[in-house]
């Protein structure tokens, strides 16, 4: 080990930071740091209000080091930063999967990139290049373009070019994958299974799509992968970071780690632990801040970095190295936004091409003619889920809002699971990732039910058979009491996930078989007499659903199995 001063090896450590922090203007700790070597920082959506805002901010931030690589975990759906108050604009992944023309991908992501780099971000935590093979997948769900795994390659790499066309270095996440897993990573350590043969012909597949698209960033995935390695997760991986991503995919970014104050990695090797392990390992940035903020975090990680270099615990070269990486970065970067084209008036409702995208995305299912448009202004109930870490609390969703503006007198109650706990007999009541036996509700006659694919299913074992109405009862019944003489839309999240969710609707359609399902995350599973799927929770395709609803808009529609003529609006 070299005898550098410690000064040196501070500044080397603050390079490799991409610390979070709270406030809509820079605090000063990040604006000192800065002088001090900090080379990257990170925004959430509590440091934005607004594009000008944002503008503001990052001017500042670069006053003090006009290289600095700011970045933001945008990945324009359901997860967004840039319009976390408002809802995205722009559909999210699995929507554009469901579209499937890798030109309007592009599109979309360049949309977003001119926005980003036009405020100053230069760095997008996105794309998510997960292949999202697992339905009960609490984390990635619609992030993920799809489940098979060409189509999300062939999507990733044209985000990855239309993002950076755009002005703004991608960085596909989550390597090697976290689509395949029911546990989230922000909790616990999710294990991966699977040969390394199946790995290569699923989870890979879109990471070499996106080495092969010039990505300038890759983020790692907190995951066991015991067919990479049985005995490290990858974020501190040396197999799966150099052997795997640098030697055998030959990227030559930036690896970026996931937040490193997720317990996935923080449980088990600690905060700073976590974070000099990713970098002996071959990380090159870590990110840190969606929950710890605060500089004292910053300090503790690059106090314990220049200790682990001290102790030889870390060799300075591999830091040095890490560095230099962050550093080239920041030269690109520096060079995309000088080509990047000026800022762009902004639409009062946000990207016309993501609302352009999002009425594409819509399906219809329907066993009945005439049921679309709505005959009048409905009553809308939605079931709301445990929310997802990954998705801002802050962030609206629902259809009922953009449905009032086309349909005044619209009506909406929401209800979650506390409000609908009940205790009977065989009944599961709690949420689950997965279908439990005797808790799954069977729907009533008429009502179809089919799977994602188009083909018909029957119940799982242990369904229960609903009574009608008088299976309806507390909030449920008022809910649906409200629909008297007029239109019931059911929306929900993911309604193959929740037990509770499921038993909800059933009883619901079993008193209106002649509501409106509309689902806005993962439609694994359809069912009621008219189903539309808008792919994801974003503003955009909500107001798309919602003009489908109305008679303003139109939908692809996908019949059922064995019915000849679905009617689309």
């Amino acid at each position: 080990m070299s005898s550098a001063p410690t000064g040196n090896l501070a500044s080397l450590a603050a390079a490799v930071l991409q610390p979070g922090f709270v406030g809509t203007t820079p605090p000063p700790w990040v604006l000192r740091w800065l002088g001090d070597g900090l080379g990257s920082v990170v925004l959430f959506a509590r440091n934005i209000v607004d594009l000008d805002q944002v503008a503001a901010l990052t001017a500042a931030l670069r006053a003090e080091r006009p290289d600095v690589i700011v970045a933001i975990d945008e990945e324009a759906g359901d997860v967004t930063r840039i319009e976390s108050g408002r809802g995205s604009s722009r559909p999210g992944n699995f929507a554009l999967g469901a579209v499937d023309d890798p030109e309007l991908t592009a599109e979309v992501a360049r949309d977003l990139g001119r926005d980003l780099a036009s405020v100053g971000v230069t760095l997008d935590y996105a794309p998510d290049a997960d292949v999202n093979s697992n339905p009960a997948n609490p984390v990635i769900g619609v992030r993920a373009f799809g489940a098979d795994p060409a189509l999300v390659a062939r999507h990733t790499a044209a985000w990855v070019r239309g993002l950076q066309s755009g002005g703004v270095a991608a960085c596909a996440k989550h390597f090697p994958g976290h689509g395949d897993t029911r546990v989230d990573s922000h909790h616990d350590l999710p294990r991966i299974g699977g040969s390394r043969e199946q790995l290569d012909a699923a989870e890979l597949v879109p990471f070499r799509a996106a080495v092969a698209a010039g990505v300038q960033a890759v983020m790692t995935g907190h995951l066991l992968v015991p067919a990479l390695d049985p005995r490290l997760p990858a974020t501190l991986s040396p197999r799966i970071l150099g052997g795997l991503l640098r030697e055998e995919l030959g990227f030559s970014g930036v690896i970026v780690t996931d937040a490193v104050e997720m317990r996935a990695v923080a449980d088990r090797y600690g905060f700073a632990g976590a974070a000099v392990r990713a970098l002996a390992a071959g990380a090159d940035a870590i990110c840190v801040g969606g929950e710890r903020a605060d500089e004292d975090a910053a300090r503790e990680l690059r106090d314990a970095i220049v200790a682990a270099v001290v102790a030889g615990e870390l060799p300075e070269q591999r830091l040095a190295e890490a560095a230099k990486r962050v550093g080239q970065l920041a030269a690109w970067t520096v060079a995309a936004r000088a080509d990047a084209p000026s800022r762009p008036t902004a639409a009062p409702g946000g990207s016309p091409i993501g609302l352009a995208a999002a009425r594409r995305a819509v399906r219809v299912t329907a066993s009945a003619a005439g049921a679309l448009p709505l005959a009048g202004a409905p009553h809308v109930v939605e079931f709301e889920p445990p929310r997802n870490i990954a998705i801002g609390a802050e962030t609206p969703w629902g259809i009922a809002a953009p449905l009032a503006a086309l349909l005044p007198g619209t009506t909406a109650v929401r209800l979650a699971t506390a409000d609908l706990a009940e205790p009977r007999a065989g009944a599961s009541g709690g949420d689950a990732d997965a279908p439990s036996a005797g808790a799954t509700v069977a729907p009533s006659a008429g009502a179809a039910v089919v799977a994602s694919g188009g083909a018909a299913v029957a119940p799982s074992a242990g369904a229960v058979a609903v009574p009608p109405a008088a299976a309806v009862v507390g909030a449920l019944a008022g809910a649906v009491a409200g629909a008297a003489g007029r239109p019931l839309v059911l929306v929900v999240r993911d309604l193959h996930r929740h037990d509770w969710m499921r038993a909800a609707v059933a009883r619901a359609l079993a008193v209106r078989p002649d509501a409106v399902v509309v689902e806005l995350g993962v439609p694994a599973l359809v069912t009621g007499a008219v189903h539309v799927a808008t792919h994801g929770a974003t503003r955009a395709g909500a107001l798309a659903a919602a003009e489908l609803l109305a008679g303003t808009g139109r939908a692809a529609a996908r019949p059922l199995a064995g019915v000849a003529e679905p009617v689309v609006g």
